[in-house]
């Protein structure tokens, strides 16, 4: 098991590589997250949704993924509402104090445990990822996910700690002295992660550090940026670039309040061709040779918010002018002429007015649209790939032209011309033919990058080699047969 002396500090980049090197050593590795909070998720062969780092991690491990994988799943919403997903269906939406104070706890930790234990009989070993910080005193008597589930499975726990912030060695010690006794016992190796400079410049502070705690530090990961793992932790946004260049093809990404799914982005990131930046800065919106209105956990929330900061006004008039807008899921709902929420899902407000570029409406209902998708993208021949997470209907007007065909001849999305579309189709500008397209009005050049799926699997491989570089491997493998 993977735990933190708090958010962002590693644990799903390192649980990952852990899932890597035990495939590469012949195991049958499964990654496992009891509960996660996020807006970025996938979905599952069978049509139920989780957290989207289990599902990176799960393709490190050569393996589909399922909802045992991420058995809760918290999507926050408006108000300190918060969706919660058991067994990738919706449960419903709980209060903060109710989710944390009610009952629903123990009998989330008992589903928790019933899906450990169905991947612990088909896969080996099983790799744990905790949640945040290890020692939230004020939520540990209703913990699911850290020190009381590595208590109930015996799991060799490992504390992943952020040298990069500062106070490495008061959260370390700290996390374990909060820690209760059978809670530390759990505790078998320290890993400090994202060092900057020369590592052996630490010999002195990982000697303190081990007479100090008396745990061994099994390992200290050098910070890197030549190897691109998808996140999920919308904290990693802040480390994304929010500036046009005037080098190459600017696409600027709508930065919502309630951004969901920005792995949506991460081929089109890594295109040299490309320039992708995050913001709500107009100034920059009008730099951008395309827009993509991303999704969202709130889309009248959200597009409230751009008609009341002026985002939305810019985006009108840049479609005016010929720029390239696209909307995802939510921003595909937004760029319509309606949203209405007849039966209160996303709060309070019966309907909004969209941003009127797309002549589609679109009514929220209360069952969610989860279904991996085939689809032909506009008139092309090949066959593309993506899925669909909503609370929604979207009707086109008549004559309307559609942008997707799906493999069961149904229409999907909205294509307004060859330069404005919307879908509700995540994953969508993973498919060569759909990027290709979208790029070909503003550059001749064809993209060098290897097919998606390879580059990504080659990203596992230069992971796991640089946590084996790093990482004490035989006292992890010691400390498993212990």
């Amino acid at each position: 098991m993977i735990v933190g002396t708090g958010s962002d500090v590693g644990k799903s980049l390192i649980a990952t590589g852990f899932c890597r090197i035990f495939l590469q050593d012949g195991y049958s590795p499964v990654p496992f997250k009891a509960q996660n909070m996020s807006l970025n998720s996938f979905v599952t062969a069978g049509g139920g949704e989780i957290g989207r780092a289990q599902a990176v991690q799960a393709e490190a491990c050569g393996i589909d993924c399922s909802t045992d994988m991420n058995p809760v799943l918290l999507k926050p919403g408006g108000n300190s509402q918060s969706q919660v997903i058991l067994h990738g269906k919706v449960l419903g939406n709980f209060g903060a104090r109710k989710y944390l104070n009610g009952n629903i706890k123990d009998v989330l930790f008992e589903e928790v445990l019933s899906a450990f234990k169905r991947l612990s009989v088909g896969y080996n070993p099983v790799i744990i990822e905790g949640a945040g910080s290890v020692a939230e005193l004020n939520l540990k008597d209703r913990d699911i996910v850290n020190m009381r589930l590595a208590a109930s499975v015996n799991a060799a726990t490992i504390l992943v700690a952020d040298i990069e912030r500062g106070g490495v060695f008061a959260s370390v010690y700290g996390s374990i002295q909060l820690l209760e006794p059978e809670e530390r016992k759990q505790i078998k190796g320290i890993i400090i992660n994202k060092f900057h400079g020369d590592v052996s410049l630490f010999d002195e502070g990982r000697t303190i550090l081990e007479n100090l705690i008396g745990i061994p530090v099994l390992g200290i990961i050098p910070a890197f940026d030549h190897i691109h793992i998808e996140e999920e932790d919308s904290v990693s946004l802040e480390r994304k670039a929010t500036f046009a260049s005037d080098e190459k093809i600017n696409v600027a990404v709508i930065r919502l309040r309630r951004l969901s799914n920005f792995t949506d982005f991460s081929r089109l990131e890594q295109d040299e061709r490309v320039n992708l930046y995050y913001t709500n800065n107009t100034e920059e919106i009008k730099k951008a040779n395309i827009i993509i209105i991303p999704g969202s956990k709130n889309s009248i929330a959200d597009v409230i918010e751009l008609q009341k900061n002026g985002v939305a006004s810019e985006i009108i008039y840049q479609s005016r002018k010929g720029k390239s807008i696209i909307g995802i899921c939510g921003g595909y709902q937004m760029m319509g002429r309606r949203i209405e929420d007849p039966d209160h899902i996303e709060g309070d407000i019966d309907a909004v007015s969209g941003l009127d570029i797309l002549p589609v409406s679109t009514v929220l209902e209360k069952e969610k649209s989860t279904a991996r998708s085939s689809f032909s993208f506009k008139n092309f021949q090949n066959l593309c790939s993506g899925y669909e997470i909503h609370m929604g209907h979207t009707r086109l007007a008549k004559n309307a032209r559609e942008l997707n065909r799906l493999e069961n001849n149904k229409p999907e999305g909205c294509c307004l011309n060859d330069l404005i579309w919307g879908t509700y189709m995540h994953g969508i500008l993973d498919n060569p033919v759909v990027i290709e397209d979208l790029l070909s009005p503003f550059t001749k050049e064809k993209s060098e990058n290897k097919d998606y799926d390879e580059f990504k699997q080659e990203q596992y491989d230069l992971l796991a080699n640089h946590l084996r570089r790093n990482i004490d491997m035989e006292g992890i493998y010691n400390i498993l047969k212990e």
